[in-house]
């Protein structure tokens, strides 16, 4: 992981792994291509996330810039992310299997464990000098559509891949977004004991 400091690593009173700290989702991407094999080591550590059973609900669609997987991935975004999102020299969408493989039962977990895997996914980008940026704005029926998604299968997310950019060339309205400090809530706010909203003691 690069040792270059930035204003998005989070600082926290305790030691917490820095990989952690570190993963951000920045808008600015620049043109550097990813390797195939940064890509099969990312997808990997998703493979490698927890699953209610094992079943391993996640798939995904892989969009490298120029193909015809990236432009139906950015044709699903909302506008604004589309504003930003096509400088990623990556784009994917990630999807949750809604039952089990065996059985059929609906998998009530599923979308938990996919988040799972995108989480892997990021800290591994991280790792290897990389960031990704999830996105809920997109429109899952066209994206569903346009790749015959099974019914089956519900879309999760979309991401943003790549080397970091220059903010310089975001439109104004994200500049100041990627320089803002990140904040978390305090872990009283989220952490309870007894009774709900009642702060565990830690």
């Amino acid at each position: 992981m690069p040792d270059l400091e930035h204003v998005k690593h989070a600082v926290t009173h305790l030691p917490v792994e820095r990989t952690i700290l570190h993963r951000w989702s920045p808008r600015a991407f620049s043109d550097k291509p990813v390797s195939d094999q940064d890509l099969q080591t990312i997808f990997t550590a998703g493979a490698w996330a927890a699953s209610s059973q094992n079943e391993q609900p996640w798939r995904f669609l892989l969009g490298r810039k120029g193909d015809p997987t990236y432009e139906k991935i950015f044709n699903s975004l909302v506008p604004g992310n589309q504003l930003w999102a096509g400088s990623a020299p990556v784009l994917f969408a990630a999807f949750a299997k809604k039952t089990f493989t065996k059985g059929g039962a609906p998998n009530r977990t599923a979308l938990h464990d996919v988040g799972a895997a995108c989480q892997n996914m990021a800290l591994e980008a991280t790792a290897l000098g990389l960031h990704i940026h999830g996105m809920g704005g997109f429109d899952p029926v066209t994206l569903t559509a346009y790749f015959a998604v099974p019914a089956d299968f519900e879309p999760a997310a979309c991401w943003a891949l790549g080397y970091l950019g220059d903010p310089a060339n975001l439109p104004d309205k994200y500049q100041g977004l990627e320089q803002a400090p990140r904040e978390r809530r305090p872990l009283s706010d989220v952490v309870f004991a007894e009774h709900w909203e009642a702060a565990a003691t830690l």
